[in-house]
């Protein structure tokens, strides 16, 4: 450490916030929402060098008049997977920076399944350019099963490579929470080499003496809770309760209930995985602060949840205030209920302005990763299905909702072979093993979609991301997989052996390298595409991306078969009579 040169610089900001020198940027007339003392301030606040320097009358260089408008800590977004918005990091800094959100924590689990630690150093280095401010939370379950097939498996020393990197807060969540209850090695190792680090809880129902040692083993947060009665007993545990409101889960009107004036402070806003089509219509973190306003919470309340909570659970001590010596990340509304946000600046710098992002602020990212599809020569035959019995267990989908149920049914057979029936609304299903090129195709019957012809496939399948098409037709199927190859991953609609629609996702077969506005464009297309084909789901793409996810009940497909998600076993396809052993 150069003490010489600290010196200086702390003699400058002294100096500067004793009001000595000019500032870099002034902000008259401003109504501070104070984050500390939990309330309202009318001043100017003095900007200097990206930080605030301090309150009242300054000397600056820059003088921009609110006359009287709100100004908050720019929001935190305190978990989120940004590979489910389809856009690398510096299109979702320029989709999200105009809607108040000035940092985020990224637990890049998707990519880390494909990739492994080069998906997550890319995540790194994508970000480093972004303005937006980017930590990240290392994934802690890469396989996320042994029941499915990944691109990487990290353990304990892969992670600690690179715990060292400033950005990097800790272990994401900790999904595999029997591994921690009931001691398993290589769990206990990812926990133990967090240090002081934070470590992310993932434990949907846990509770008691379970929840206990849980807790207790270091994890401090859960995303997962889905009534008041779960989250108070986390709560009480000693947990933040992360409160989700996503476009697949949304848990923020039913856990608002237990937020009041004592507890507060150990609540934070997240998104976890929110879709491109929902910010630009409702907005991010700030469409979660809106609504939390809306149903009774106290406005100053709902921003430190956005805010504050945010940074300290995660020790972000520049963040998350207006306060001297704090970066200066700040969103400026005239209204604080409706939270119309009309600027926004990061580290003094004004980067939006009535929810447009201003020119030259974002930077394109011209890095690349390896391809990512590697799968064996794919043939028509590949989705035959030979019927083994009269009789199948058919996967249910849930209309918007990720369980699924497990039902038994009679097949329609042709020659010896499954056939979709749609007049019973069973369609097949296959998963194509991508990562190792094994040539696994599993095949499975799933009912929900409503497909009345054609077939839709996707390279994005949670967690491993391995190859998900659910079709009529076997050629179709075979159309729309091969489409998905060619483009090294993404999302097809396919008819009559052609190819209707089609999303490239170059990117791990996660992210397209394009716009936001052609991805949006392109999801819209898909939508109308798989509507036309019969589908009647508000988006049967996300919902064929959950079937493939063994921990969540009672039924899934992966690319070692079909998955019992109760027992958490493979299982088989047919049965020898209406009930299933």
């Amino acid at each position: 450490m150069d003490i010489e040169n600290s010196v200086k610089e702390l003699k400058a900001t002294i100096e500067l916030s004793g009001g000595a020198k000019r500032v870099d940027l002034l902000l008259k007339n401003a109504r501070v929402v104070n984050t500390f003392s939990g309330d309202i301030h009318k001043t100017h606040v003095a900007i200097h060098n990206g930080r605030v320097i301090g309150f009242g009358s300054y000397p600056a260089k820059k003088t921009i008049d609110l006359k009287g408008s709100y100004v908050a800590p720019g929001f935190i977004d305190g978990h989120v997977h940004i590979e489910s918005s389809m856009v690398k990091i510096p299109e979702f800094a320029r989709t999200v920076l105009p809607c108040g959100t000035t940092s985020v924590v990224i637990d890049p689990h998707e990519i880390a399944n494909v990739l492994g630690l080069d998906g997550i150093k890319y995540m790194l280095s994508s970000s480093q350019n972004a303005v937006l401010g980017v930590y990240v939370m290392l994934p802690s379950c890469v396989p996320a099963t042994h029941l499915e097939t990944a691109g990487a498996e990290l353990d304990a020393h892969d992670l600690a490579l690179l715990l060292g990197d400033e950005r990097v807060l800790g272990i994401g969540e900790m999904m595999n929470y029997p591994g921690v209850i009931y001691q398993d090695r290589g769990v206990l190792e990812k926990i133990a080499i967090a240090g002081n680090k934070v470590i992310d809880g993932h434990a949907p129902m846990l509770k008691d003496k379970q929840l206990y040692a849980y807790v207790s083993a270091g994890i401090k947060s859960d995303h997962e809770c889905t009534d008041v009665a779960e989250a108070r007993e986390k709560l009480r545990a000693g947990m933040y309760i992360m409160i989700r409101e996503g476009t697949a889960a949304k848990n923020l009107k039913g856990l608002l209930p237990l937020v009041n004036s004592e507890n507060s402070r150990k609540f934070i806003l997240v998104t976890d995985d929110r879709h491109l089509e929902d910010i630009e219509k409702q907005g991010h973190i700030d469409y979660l602060v809106r609504t939390a306003i809306k149903l009774g919470v106290d406005p100053i309340r709902a921003i430190q949840m956005a805010t504050i909570n945010t940074a300290e659970y995660f020790g972000l001590k520049q963040l998350g205030a207006i306060a001297p010596g704090y970066q200066a990340d700040l969103i400026v509304v005239d209204d604080l209920k409706k939270l119309n946000i009309s600027r926004v600046f990061k580290k003094g710098r004004q980067v939006a302005v009535n929810r447009r992002i201003e020119p030259g602020v974002i930077k394109e990212y011209e890095g690349k990763v390896r391809g990512t599809v590697n799968v064996k020569w794919i043939e028509h035959e590949d989705f035959a299905l030979r019927a083994e019995g009269k009789y199948a267990r058919v996967i249910n989908v849930v209309p918007d909702q990720i369980v699924t149920k497990m039902t038994v049914e009679p097949v329609k057979q042709d020659g010896g072979f499954v056939s979709a029936d749609t007049d019973r609304d069973i369609l097949k299903i296959a998963v194509i093993e991508r990562h190792m090129a094994s040539g696994r195709v599993a095949k499975g019957l799933v009912r929900g979609f409503g497909l009345k012809k054609g077939a839709i496939a996707s390279s994005v399948s949670h967690d491993s991301h391995n190859i998900v098409v659910i079709g009529t037709h076997d050629g179709d199927m075979y159309t729309a997989a091969v489409q998905v190859v060619k483009m090294q991953g993404g999302i097809v609609a396919a008819l009559n052996g052609q190819v209707l629609e089609a999303l490239p996702l170059p990117v791990a077969g996660l992210m397209s390298d394009r716009s936001s506005e052609y991805v949006k464009g392109k999801l819209k297309r898909l939508a109308e595409a798989a509507r036309m084909l019969g589908s009647k789901l508000s988006d049967p793409f996300m919902a064929m991306a959950f079937l493939t996810l063994p921990p969540i009940p009672e039924i899934r497909i992966t690319d070692r078969g079909v998955i019992d998600a109760v027992k958490f076993s493979v299982t088989d396809l047919f049965c020898k009579g209406k009930k299933c052993a």
